[in-house]
């Protein structure tokens, strides 16, 4: 009886230290590998990086239509982008005209 007993209050005395550690470590890994963990956070912060670079391109884009745009106003007509977009939509080219193709099918717009 009195070996179970020692054994009984060893027991009790290991597990309270155990169910803690055990709860640590679950945590830790929470912490780490969970929704809003480390891993979560660097992927966050990639996924913004990429997001705001290509905001930054379209930005740029936009730009570069807003300036075409006003460029065809009727109070400032830029006579050589209407020809421009004219012989683009109806896809003609003059015979003077020296053509040059976009690479790997790229546009400047």
């Amino acid at each position: 009886m009195s070996l179970a007993r020692a054994l009984n209050r060893r027991l009790r005395a290991v597990a309270v230290p155990l169910v803690l550690f055990g709860l640590t470590g679950v945590f830790t890994y929470s912490a780490v590998h969970g929704d809003h963990g480390l891993v979560a956070y660097r992927q966050r912060e990639a996924l913004l990086a990429r997001t705001e670079a290509r905001l930054a391109g379209l930005k740029a884009r936009e730009t570069r239509w807003q300036i075409q745009v006003a460029a065809l106003r009727s109070d400032h007509l830029d006579l050589d982008l209407l020809d421009e977009q004219a012989r683009e939509m109806l896809n003609l080219s003059n015979p003077r005209d020296i053509l040059m193709p976009y690479p790997d099918g790229q546009r400047l717009y």
